[in-house]
């Protein structure tokens, strides 16, 4: 008999999350899901409810979707493996528990009691806050986080060092603390952050109605072998989303779950024969397991991806070559003989993070006015993208544009990129006296989108920014979902707001102040099973890292304003003090006066 599933259409939907549809927003089937049941054929097949889908099972990674009215084919997808990652990925922000007092019989012996029937009452010994009751008059304390710790002082000096790009060895030594000690610590530290940003960012759906304009982009981090037997490199990637407005950093998704355990999942995965089905249709098909392994060992061997350094528009082209060659456009990532997978912990198909990660933005942002995503030029960034925001950008509540940007140039490359945009603004502000300068910026960019550019097998239309910036000397952007809503004024703005610079900072600030996610010392040509100096060797260290760095990102760092990402945004007040992190305390109704920070 045949394994159950084989002979679904479509994966059935989860938790209201169903992404078999075209991915093509001027069609009439974009936001529009494929039926999961057989449909009829022959003639008269619509008028008996076929649906405007063909199903190819002929791909050599997954089945596809066929519209049958623009002809795109998006990959099938498994939404039991996007919902995985999405619920992975909003875990922190789930409602934590309150006070309450211990005496059973008091009335305020109840969760989400209000916080004012507790008064201050001291503390323990050992520093932990005492309450009393005002019902029943108990006495009663909350353990503090660094209860039992030996040398809870250094908790604050390794979180400084730690985000000062302080390589392991020297934080020892500066600490003076065993390596065991020090990983204990950056186990509590990273605990500390998740609580606090989880305390802070559970109001955002409420907090976040005006209109946003966010950047994403990716990163990607090899981490080191621990055998000199097996010198193969882990290859992981991380998405992450700022907003261009404040600069605040609203998530970091690492393709990395360290939840699960390679022998059991291979186990359970033969047990119930999930490799006698199409990937989308497996238990687990959003895990790199063995066999997807030796599957992408048997594409690699015969694919060359296209590469070198050309103009702007050459690489852009480039890049939808490599995309359209693809079996599945969105899965970019691939192991070869020089890479391997994690031995605890698994690695998560990139596109399935890329999905959670949309997914939660979905829900951080549903009280959203309006939100303009600028993306990096990704198909998979712009699939999941277009998926998960679909029935906001057919109500006109989410645009969405491919920025490239080409930064790998000299100093004096920029400056003479710049020099000459000077000279042409001069030369248009000339023709134009009784402009203002941002209505000769708008006039410039209003001519240059006269001259639109088809690329690629999607023929999306690009246009090169009349007006670089250093940290953006070369860019050309593409407006993905053009419904012709708005006038050529409001186009032409939209096309000057495209920037990835907020969300391409924060990844430069982490390649420079975490030591173990600097950028390697070598060229893309010979990575393959390098040892990088001060890289990781535990996969699940990067993504602690960044969830640490992100919170001082976002909370802690002051830029020259003055102010933190998160004061911009309106979470706080005033910078946080490291300390204050590290003393929050969950359930403590003090802990939203500690931090400094709190609003």
């Amino acid at each position: 008999m045949a394994e159950k599933g084989i002979y679904e259409r479509v994966p059935k939907a989860v938790e209201d999350i169903q992404v078999n549809f075209c991915r093509n927003p001027k069609c009439p089937n974009f936001g529009v899901p494929a039926s999961t049941e057989a449909q009829p054929r022959g003639p008269g097949a619509k008028d008996r409810g076929r649906d405007a889908y063909e199903k190819d099972i002929h791909s050599k990674t997954a089945p596809v979707l066929v519209c049958l009215y623009c002809r795109e084919e998006p990959a099938l997808k498994s939404n039991l493996g996007i919902y995985e990652e999405f619920a992975r990925f909003r875990a922190y922000l789930a409602p934590r528990p309150t006070m309450a007092c211990p005496k059973k019989d008091c009335q305020s012996h109840k969760e989400n009691f209000a916080e004012t029937q507790f008064q201050l009452f001291g503390k323990t010994r050992s520093g932990s806050q005492r309450f009393r009751c005002k019902v029943c008059g108990t006495v009663f304390s909350i353990a503090a986080p660094t209860n039992r710790q030996r040398v809870p002082h250094k908790n604050l000096t390794v979180f400084r060092l730690l985000v000062n790009k302080m390589p392991f060895r020297r934080i020892c030594e500066v600490a003076n603390i065993s390596p065991k000690t020090l990983y204990r610590k950056i186990d509590f530290i990273h605990r500390q952050c998740i609580l606090f940003a989880g305390n802070r960012e559970r109001t955002l759906p409420e907090k976040l109605i005006r209109r946003l304009y966010v950047g994403v982009d990716r990163q990607d981090y090899t981490v080191n072998w621990t055998s000199s037997a097996d010198r193969r490199n882990v290859q992981l990637g991380a998405v992450a989303a700022a907003d261009n407005a404040t600069g605040y950093v609203f998530a970091t998704h690492l393709n990395f779950d360290p939840s699960v355990y390679p022998r059991d999942i291979e186990k359970e995965t033969r047990t119930i024969g999930d490799y006698s089905k199409d990937p989308p249709f497996r238990r687990y098909a959003r895990l790199w397991t063995g066999k997807d392994y030796f599957d992408s060992l048997q594409r690699r061997s015969g694919d060359r991806l296209k590469s070198g350094k050309g103009s702007l528009m050459n690489n852009i082209t480039l890049a939808y070559e490599d995309a359209a060659e693809r079996a599945d456009s969105e899965m970019s990532e691939a192991q070869d003989e020089d890479t391997m997978l994690p031995l605890s912990g698994m690695q998560v198909h990139a596109e399935y993070t890329l999905y959670g990660h949309f997914f939660f933005l979905r829900k951080l942002f549903e009280n959203v006015e309006k939100v303009r995503f600028f993306l990096d030029q990704d198909s998979g960034i712009r699939g999941a993208c277009l998926t998960a925001f679909c029935d906001r950008i057919k109500q006109a509540r989410c645009d969405a544009f491919y920025v490239r940007i080409e930064s790998d140039i000299s100093i004096d490359e920029k400056r003479s990129i710049l020099a000459d945009s000077r000279r042409k603004f001069a030369v248009m502000k000339a023709l134009h006296p009784d402009l203002k300068d941002s209505q000769v910026k708008l006039l410039t960019i209003k001519e240059k989108l006269k001259d639109l550019k088809a690329v690629g097998k999607w023929n999306d239309r690009w246009v090169e920014h009349p007006f670089p910036n250093m940290g953006e000397p070369e860019k050309a952007m593409c407006y993905l979902t053009d419904m012709q809503e708005y006038d050529e004024d409001h186009v032409a703005w939209l096309y000057n707001k495209a920037s990835l610079h907020a969300v391409d900072r924060f990844f430069m600030q982490v390649r420079r102040r975490l030591s173990l996610l600097e950028r390697p010392i070598s060229s893309a040509s010979n990575t393959g099973r390098r040892w990088y100096g001060y890289g990781p060797y535990n996969p699940a260290m990067v993504a602690k890292l960044l969830d640490i760095f992100r919170v001082f990102y976002n909370y802690v760092e002051v830029g020259k304003d003055k102010q933190t990402p998160a004061m911009r945004l309106g979470l706080a007040r005033n910078a946080t003090d490291p300390g204050d992190i590290m003393h929050y305390t969950l359930g403590d109704p003090t802990s939203s006066r500690n931090g400094r920070s709190y609003s």
